[in-house]
């Protein structure tokens, strides 16, 4: 039987229709993907995304600990500061990609992707046990609302005293919204401004509906994970199972900014430092020359010979043609550089284009 969010019915009685993701029961579309694409472009949407793992760390060695279990940098993070960073394993592929939550050298809070979150947690467990901390799975006690849009921040405001104008991107608050205490976050996966909400799945309901009645004027929409995929793709943000995976590392993907060989050791530093000098392919955006659309694990094609695969592809609501992105072999791995793609026994021109297909417009971290 697969889990349910505290605003599962909210979304049944809105006409959503429901798939299965990661175990969870998640809303794909309220209307249409499209539509709730351009309302989160043009003005702002509401994601439901209390299906992600929250896994909390405390503890005297929490940063020495954290310091050691991803490959960015912490050091630098300050109080009330979030960063991104992939998880590795020992030989450098990627156990997940999470955002780290600093309250204090002795508090995080780690978000890991839904269908990652008791793998995530049985590697964290397993790496822990030589460092002074307690792990502690705090996903069934909290719920995660996403706001994104250019109109994110005016829509939230109404609902809280905290001055969102002071977080800064990738920065967070403890306020209180709407009546309850909630960690506030200037993160998300659209490429748009915008806030993610943590709070007790209790009163779920209400602040839903709350935030939507406060968009109402706006041009707010709730948004389904149909539109939240085409809108990280176009910003060119990882997906696990696509971009990233147990059988790649960061450097293959591009993630290459995130891996800190200076901070001293850390999970997967020896098998990254050694691939960094033999990366066969690399992750690029592309864009179709006609209008067939290119879709996971499609092969890739150069000179005759395969050269790669789409990792991801749709048609892009915003540039209003097929684009996606695959591995290319690095011979070929720059914008301009042509190749086709495998639908259905046909080949279909693409060329490689510079990431991010749309212009993100948060402030400026690289992901």
């Amino acid at each position: 039987m697969s889990n349910q969010t505290p605003v599962f019915e909210v979304h049944k009685q809105m006409g959503a229709t429901m798939v299965n993701f990661g175990g969870w029961e998640m809303p794909i579309r309220y209307t249409s993907i499209i539509d709730e694409h351009n309302a989160t472009r043009n003005n702002a949407g509401l994601f439901d995304i209390s299906h992600m793992g929250e896994i909390a760390v405390a503890g005297a060695g929490s940063e020495k600990f954290i310091q050691y279990l991803v490959t960015n940098d912490i050091s630098a993070l300050k109080a009330g500061q979030a960063i991104y960073s992939p998880i590795c394993y020992e030989n450098g592929t990627i156990v997940d990609d999470v955002i780290i939550y600093k309250f204090d050298a002795e508090c995080f809070l780690l978000v890991v992707n839904a269908s990652n979150a008791e793998k995530d947690l049985n590697w964290i467990n397993k790496t822990a046990a030589d460092f002074d901390v307690e792990i502690r799975d705090v996903g069934p006690e909290t719920a995660e609302f996403s706001i994104q849009g250019p109109k994110a921040e005016l829509v939230l405001q109404k609902l809280t005293e905290t001055d969102l104008s002071k977080i800064g991107y990738f920065g967070f608050a403890e306020g209180d919204l709407k009546g309850r205490r909630a960690l506030i976050s200037r993160t998300g996966y659209t490429g748009e401004d915008g806030f993610e909400l943590f709070f007790h799945p209790d009163g779920a309901v209400e602040l839903w509906n709350a935030i939507l009645d406060a968009g109402k004027d706006e041009g707010v929409k709730p948004v389904g994970l149909g539109a939240r995929d085409t809108l990280r793709l176009e910003a060119c943000l990882r997906l696990y199972g696509n971009e990233i995976s147990d059988a790649i590392t960061p450097l293959e993907a591009g993630l290459g900014w995130t891996v800190k060989f200076d901070k001293g050791d850390f999970a997967g530093k020896a098998a990254l430092q050694e691939k960094s000098s033999n990366i066969e392919s690399r992750l690029v955006g592309f864009e179709m020359a006609g209008r067939a659309i290119a879709r996971h694990s499609y092969e890739v094609y150069r000179d005759g010979a395969k050269a790669g695969y789409v990792t991801s592809g749709t048609f892009s609501p915003t540039l209003q043609k097929p684009v996606g992105m695959a591995y290319l072999d690095k011979k070929y791995a720059f914008a301009g550089e042509e190749f086709v793609v495998l639908i259905r026994d046909k080949r279909f021109a693409a060329r490689v284009v510079s990431m991010p297909l749309v212009e993100r417009r948060t402030k400026n971290l690289k992901i």
